[in-house]
Formats: C-alpha cells, sequence, structure tokens
C-alpha cells in the first residue's frame, strides 16, 4: 500500500476522492457533539458547567497521545524501510500532533484553575503531558534545522523512537503516581466511570477530532508531495 500510494499522482486521486465525504462527516460530528456538550449534557454535581471543557480537553489528549503514535510507526517504516511515504506522513503528523498536545495543556490549565485553585501544578501527567509537547517540537526543529528537509529526516525519526517511551508514562502517570489530576474514568479495571449522558458528547467530539486530524493530515501530505514533485521537474528541467 505505501508503495502504491507513494505515487503523487495515485495519491492525489485517492485523496480527492475521500477528502470531501471526510470534511462533510467531521462537520457533522463536530455540530452534534458541540450540541450534546453545551445543550444537552448535564452539569457535574460537583465540578458545575466547567466540566464541559472535558469535552474539548479529553479528546484533545487522545488525539495527542494517538498522533504521536502513528508518529513513531511512520519514522519506524522510515528509518528501517527508508520509505518516502511514512517521512511525508511523519513531517505532516508532527505538527497536528504539537497543536493537540498545546490544546490538551491550554484547556488543562483552564480547567484545573476553578477545580484546583491553580493553573499549573508539576503533576505526573501534566509534566509527561508537556514533554510529550516538546517531542512534538523537537521532532518539528530537528526536521527543519537543515536545508533539504530530507535531510534532517533520519535524526528527527530518531527522536521520534525516543519519545514513544513517554507515551506509557503519560497513560500510567495518574496510576503510579499520587497526583492532582484524577484517575482513568473510561479504560480503568473498574469499567466506566462516566454516566451515559456525558459519554455520548465526549466519544462524538472524539470522533469529530479524529477526523479532522485525517483531513489535515491528509492534505498536508498532498501538499509536500506536489512540492517535491514540482521540485524534481524543476531540477530535472
Amino acid at each position: 500500500m505505501f508503495d502504491y500510494f507513494a505515487n503523487p499522482s495515485r495519491f492525489n486521486r485517492a485523496v480527492k476522492l475521500v477528502l470531501p465525504w471526510l470534511e462533510i462527516i467531521a462537520f457533522g460530528f463536530l455540530g452534534y457533539g458541540l450540541y450534546l456538550a453545551l445543550l444537552n449534557s448535564p452539569a457535574d454535581y460537583q465540578q458545575g458547567d466547567a466540566v464541559r471543557i472535558m469535552y474539548i480537553h479529553v479528546p484533545a489528549a487522545w488525539i495527542a497521545l494517538s498522533s504521536y503514535l502513528l508518529l513513531g510507526i511512520c519514522a519506524f517504516f522510515f528509518l528501517i524501510w527508508r520509505h518516502p511515504l511514512a517521512e511525508i506522513a511523519a513531517s505532516a503528523i508532527a505538527p497536528i500532533g504539537a497543536g493537540f498536545s498545546a490544546l490538551t495543556l491550554i484547556t488543562g490549565s483552564l480547567w484545573g484553575k476553578p477545580i484546583w485553585g491553580v493553573w499549573w501544578v508539576w503533576d505526573g501527567r501534566l509534566t509527561s503531558m508537556l514533554v510529550l509537547f516538546f517531542f512534538f517540537i523537537g521532532y518539528l526543529a530537528l526536521s527543519n534545522a537543515f536545508d533539504q528537509s530530507e535531510r534532517g529526516a533520519r535524526p528527527a525519526a530518531i527522536l521520534a523512537l525516543i519519545g514513544c517511551i513517554n507515551l506509557p508514562i503519560v497513560k500510567f502517570s495518574v496510576d503510579w503516581w499520587n497526583t492532582l489530576h484524577q484517575p482513568a474514568s473510561i479504560m480503568r479495571s473498574g469499567g466506566i466511570a462516566i454516566d451515559s449522558s456525558m459519554l455520548s458528547p465526549l466519544f462524538t467530539l472524539f470522533i469529530a477530532f479524529q477526523l479532522f486530524f485525517i483531513v489535515i493530515v491528509l492534505m498536508r501530505m498532498q501538499t509536500v508531495l506536489n512540492n517535491r514533485k514540482i521540485e524534481s521537474h524543476i531540477l530535472r528541467g
């Protein structure tokens, strides 16, 4: 599949086919999710309406973690098989993942102030998420540290793989250490601890965010492939 879609013409044809549908579905889920989150879901009995920040914060955190995992997979494919499509995918994923990591940190601070009384603490979950954000930034910095982006691809891919060590730390930090951040409410041994009235908007917005992530990554990959195709034609000419 990687070999097939490495051809810019094939990739562009496939993207043009699926992109409009993905955009429509993403906006549909986003609109419905916001309606559920802002108008249909109840306020929390302890946190009040401040809990509504969860509907942005939690899906953003899930996307940040999954996008870094995908970045690491692409980096592995590039280092082992030197496949150009994997490197292009990684370069497209990194800034989007960094954006979702930043959104997670910002919304977490906005949520933490009324609940904890502070904007930031050096909590296990918060600190490991900040480290994840720095790994995204480090990948971007290394990728763009050379005149030719291809020269920075290998060191950036190595850094991406090293950063994967941080993923289980982010996930299990609330279990390993006594932190202010609340423990897991969904992926936990005792079952889901969130009422269905809050779970529905949470998963709806997660799907919307995931589709938005896919759309932006595909658009960025399309742009990079087209630019490199133009550059190769110029060099040959």
